[in-house]
């Protein structure tokens, strides 16, 4: 077990490694191609390689981009459902395991496991053994909810997010006057614009098996200047064309910015920043910053980090990680 671990993770990080290769070499033999299209004289860079890169031409019709391992990372995505491991930190209080059992019925074919004294690295080993595809990990400061870790197996990625304005069932008015359905459910996703705000979706949509059509759950999250708003309702069609909404609940808020209470609570259990993307899984300190929300940003109030320009993620400190993939719904 440990030695093809160890092996899909060497092959993983070599695959890693050929894609700035891949991506120079797309980009030349588009510029060449540019130039052919339009009739304009070939880039000095080019000239000398121009024969070489032409003869792949008739190959490349049917690849539109080339692939990265963010593709690979969720490759079963939609085709086989994924399975969940829902726990919280060490010592929880009462809210808390009452949040972590809500969340546990948010996410289907998902398993609540208490924490007990298990250490990051065994609870990442026991989700490899048994084929689990997510970790979600719950935290709490002097009894209240504020932060949930989202680590994708078996390479990654790990996401941090801080919660704010939680509501347990039990705060909501239709708590008494509904239960909480077990159909796969829609997911509405608003203003995710951006490739970062892309990539937050990805990672959050494929926590979710594909629904059926006719399902009457719905999970909405909707990004407004950054600040992502959770709602679960069920809906009933009233004729002759109406349709009423029930929340089910919890609701909550993530938000990329945390105090430092937050973060002081984070660092006692983590190594991490608070909101960040690291390209391994929860226990893999040494993975690679995919992006981390830097000081500077965050006194940055007019600037949108979801919801702005499309940018490439070289500089893991402020800048936006492409995704291809579109979402379901």
């Amino acid at each position: 077990m440990i030695r093809r671990q160890t092996r899909e993770r060497r092959q993983y990080i070599y695959a890693k490694s050929l894609e700035a290769q891949e991506r120079q070499t797309y980009e030349r033999k588009q510029k060449l191609k540019d130039a052919l299209a339009t009739g304009k004289a070939l880039p000095t860079e080019l000239r000398k390689e121009a024969q070489a890169l032409g003869r792949d031409f008739a190959f490349d019709e049917a690849q539109a981009d080339p692939t990265t391992h963010i593709d690979n990372e969720y490759s079963m995505g939609g085709v086989r459902d994924p399975k969940i491991i829902v726990t919280t930190s060490r010592d929880p209080s009462s809210k808390l395991q009452q949040f972590a059992k809500e969340m546990r019925l948010v996410y289907p074919n998902s398993h609540r496991v208490n924490r007990g004294n298990y250490v990051m690295k065994e609870l990442a080993e026991a989700c490899r053994a048994n084929d689990v595809t997510d970790l979600v990990i719950l935290h709490e400061h002097r009894g209240t909810p504020d932060a949930m870790i989202v680590s994708h197996f078996p390479h990654g990625p790990t996401v941090f997010f801080t919660l704010h304005n939680v509501q347990l069932r039990h705060d909501i008015g239709t708590y008494k006057e509904s239960t909480v359905s077990e159909q796969y459910p829609h997911l509405i996703f608003e203003n995710f614009s951006s490739q970062l705000g892309e990539r937050i979706r990805d990672v959050l949509k494929y926590l979710f098996p594909v629904p059926k059509e006719d399902g009457k759950r719905v999970m909405t999250f909707s990004n407004e200047d950054d600040f992502i708003s959770f709602r679960h309702h069920v809906f009933v069609k009233i004729p002759p064309r109406q349709v009423q909404l029930a929340e089910v609940g919890p609701r909550f808020e993530m938000k990329r910015t945390f105090g430092h209470l937050l973060a002081s609570a984070l660092f006692a259990i983590s190594p991490y920043p608070a909101y960040e993307i690291r390209q391994g899984t929860i226990e893999q300190t040494e993975a690679e910053r995919e992006w981390v929300l830097a000081h500077y940003s965050r006194t940055a109030k007019k600037r949108s980090l979801l919801t702005g320009p499309s940018r490439s993620l070289v500089n893991t400190e402020d800048s936006d990680q492409p995704s291809k993939k579109k979402a379901r719904r």
